[in-house]
């Protein structure tokens, strides 16, 4: 909501900046990039007023070899004096004042302008995926660009790959002087066997395997308690999604004239763009998961499961995982080879079990966990024709 004539101040002169930076890239890449404004018209609704403003995101797509799958990376632009206490309840839509937002989110915002950098540099003709890098406007007022490109992106029959989002990327140090420069956290929605769930073991163990000297907490939840992301409305609407941020956030800070570059680590902020660059380009590289049931095999007494899924494009094999229900992570990895079905020798009441494709180049796609995640279903008829051939989603009316 703040100046956008001035070239030197304001969201107007921050959106050209990062739109300048953007093309200047593609450029160098040949045109590489596809580099935009993505505009929406959208009513404040927290506001008094419920003014109509131009929500602009800046975004640069790199098209992949499928470019009906996308992996969106992002981060936000725009920044605010929220926490001004002195201001009241209209803190959050001051804008004339300095609202500096080193941390939330100019940390987040460089990444992805870096991340489109090497991507485009390293990768001209594109990965597997297309991979959009955007910068978001209005999250501060309430997740406003996250959310239209997500509705963009749906409208337009575009399979999301993954969301993800760095916001809060660059502090290090906490208020009682406590240090943490060699760990981040993932933040990755419930269920447990949804797909941003595994979206975050998926880049635990990326991560891990790419810099095992910067440790990742992964956080089994949304979001931090009563906050929230731009990767949030992707969850929403079903998408695996992921918001990756500092472990040691500072609010006193947060939303204030005092988030300024002085307490923005950038050695940091770098290493947290290094393990976006492992997950991004391993999983854009990779082909679709599969879609898998799975059902109890007779002859084995019940002990033993049959898992079939479907054949997926690229693929070169397949992958069996299992792990039991308290394990965080998967504990066993069986090799299924081309074939589109494994007999799993792991009784799988007592556990979790997942599929996932393996393309030539060796890169794995998400993992589609057994049983998946349950729909709304009341009978056996609902079931079955929801496809839950093992029935594991049925609920009792009421429940």
């Amino acid at each position: 909501m703040s100046d956008t004539v001035s070239n030197t101040r304001g969201i107007g002169a921050a959106r050209r900046y990062l739109l300048n930076k953007l093309q200047g890239y593609s450029a160098a890449c040949g045109g590489c990039l596809r580099v935009e404004f993505d505009p929406a018209m959208m009513e404040i609704r927290g506001h008094p007023q419920r003014p109509t403003v131009n929500i602009v995101n800046v975004v640069a797509w790199l098209p992949g070899r499928d470019t009906s799958r996308v992996l969106v990376m992002g981060g936000h632009y725009d920044s605010c004096i929220c926490s001004r206490a002195d201001l009241g309840a209209m803190a959050r839509f001051e804008a004339t004042q300095d609202a500096p937002g080193a941390d939330d989110d100019g940390s987040g915002t460089s990444a992805i302008v870096e991340l489109a950098r090497v991507f485009s540099k390293h990768f001209p003709r594109g990965l597997e995926t297309s991979v959009i890098f955007v910068a978001y406007s209005g999250e501060e007022l309430g997740l406003y660009g996250s959310t239209h490109l997500a509705q963009r992106l749906h409208a337009a029959g575009y399979k999301i790959v993954s969301a993800f989002t760095d916001d809060i990327a660059g502090n290090v140090v906490a208020d009682d002087g406590t240090v943490d420069s060699t760990s981040v956290r993932i933040f990755g929605a419930e269920p447990d066997n949804g797909p941003s769930r595994e979206l975050a073991r998926y880049a635990w163990a990326t991560g891990t395997i790419y810099n095992p000297g910067f440790r990742i907490l992964p956080v089994f939840r949304l979001d931090r308690i009563s906050r929230g992301g731009d990767h949030s409305p992707f969850v929403s609407l079903g998408d695996p999604g992921l918001r990756f941020t500092e472990r040691l956030e500072n609010y006193k800070r947060q939303h204030l004239p005092t988030d300024d570059f002085a307490h923005v680590n950038f050695g940091y902020v770098a290493n947290v763009a290094r393990f976006n660059a492992s997950v991004v380009g391993t999983l854009a590289n990779a082909p679709a998961p599969p879609a898998a049931l799975a059902r109890r095999d007779r002859e084995s007494g019940g002990q033993k499961w049959m898992l079939t899924w479907n054949a997926v494009p690229g693929a070169a094999s397949y992958e069996v995982l299992f792990r039991a229900t308290t394990a965080p992570t998967y504990e066993k990895i069986y090799r299924a080879g081309p074939s589109t079905s494994f007999l799993l020798p792991d009784q799988l009441d007592d556990g979790w079990a997942a599929v996932r494709s393996v393309g030539a180049n060796g890169h794995r796609s998400l993992t589609s966990a057994v049983p998946p995640p349950c729909p709304t279903l009341t009978t056996r008829a609902d079931s079955v024709a929801a496809g839950d051939l093992i029935r594991n989603c049925i609920r009792a009316p009421g429940r």
